[in-house]
């Protein structure tokens, strides 16, 4: 029979005197001790909303993962242009995450987006990285698989209104994919695509950028450079206090070819770029392990890095793109 909560002190106190402990233990029933426990914790002041204890993500406008349906439909009354990012989950040396390449990309999207009024898609993380296999956590897939997902996406997006497409490249092994990319979904689609990175371009006001001294050494991935815009994109994932300097094993004529390489030798930037970071398989012997102690190519001491440095690189890159998508909306308005 069950025991009612008005008669739950009659069944666990049998008298009116204070009992001692040992009598007290003997008279109280195992059920009544069990609803006493759950009254008791009915009772306690009501909590905080509960939310997952890992969430710490805050609602982006644009970002079609944050975005409802209503929204997006709102947006294409607004605009008919998507950013998506190429990006890649790599190996960035020991003091930057894996996926820098994917939040280099997506963050300056989402601070393009917020001053253009366009939707920034991520539809891939990983992209073409062989090279850097030799350190655990890389993924690498093939330039057919990027291309098709990516324009299969588009597609997908022109179904529902969109048709200008910005495709930004974060990885400078995704340079030929994106490439394929524009020129697929500009022959094979209804859609118009451009390369972000290269129509940005001329729109760019690089004097900004003069009072960051130029590098004297060698620094690419994962270096000075792009350590500085990880401290400025996303600063909670850099770890300073692990960077090295990189031990550098290139082959001897790459190494005769770096002091041009450094002074900006066309020629010498453009053959040094071709060989170098190229997967194992190649027989080359220019992958990032077989290259880099660290995973780094830089020359440089990656704690060099500012998040100053990176905030100035980044906000001449996001309104060279700004103004490049403002002319574009001036030339053919939406329809």
């Amino acid at each position: 029979m069950p025991i009612r909560f008005k008669h739950l002190h009659a069944v666990i106190l049998k008298t009116t005197n204070p009992p001692d402990e040992g009598f007290l233990m003997k008279s109280i029933h195992p059920l009544a001790l069990v609803v006493a426990v759950l009254i008791g914790m009915c009772l306690q002041t009501p909590a905080v909303a509960q939310i997952s204890p890992v969430w710490s993500e805050e609602k982006v406008p644009n970002y079609l993962p944050h975005m409802t349906v209503p929204e997006v439909r709102d947006l294409l009354t607004r605009t008919d242009m998507v950013i998506i990012p190429v990006t890649a989950l790599e190996q960035h040396g020991l003091h930057l995450p894996i996926g820098t390449d994917y939040y280099s990309g997506i963050e300056r999207a989402k601070l393009i987006a917020a001053r253009t009024d366009v939707l920034v898609a991520p539809i891939l993380l990983p992209g073409q990285s062989p090279y850097h296999m030799g350190f655990e956590g890389t993924i690498s897939l093939s330039s057919q698989t990027v291309q098709q997902v990516i324009v299969e996406a588009a597609e997908s997006l022109m179904r529902h209104g969109f048709k200008r497409f910005l495709i930004l490249n974060s990885h400078g092994g995704n340079q030929a994919t994106t490439t394929f990319i524009v020129d697929r979904i500009n022959h094979e689609t209804a859609g118009i695509a451009v390369n972000l990175g290269s129509v940005a371009a001329p729109f760019q006001d690089r004097s900004r950028l003069a009072d960051i001294p130029a590098p004297q050494v060698f620094d690419r991935h994962g270096g000075v450079g792009e350590t500085s815009r990880g401290l400025y994109l996303m600063p909670d994932l850099v770890d300073l206090e692990a960077a090295v300097t990189a031990e550098l094993t290139l082959p001897s004529h790459m190494e005769r070819m770096l002091p041009d390489v450094i002074a900006g030798d066309p020629t010498a930037l453009t053959v040094f770029l071709a060989e170098g970071l190229k997967a194992e398989e190649t027989g080359k012997g220019t992958s990032a392990d077989q290259m880099s102690s660290t995973g780094v190519w830089s020359e440089r001491d990656p704690k060099e890095a500012t998040a100053e440095q990176g905030r100035l690189a980044t906000e001449v890159f996001v309104e060279g793109a700004v103004r490049f998508i403002e002319r574009w909306k001036e030339l053919r308005p939406i329809q």
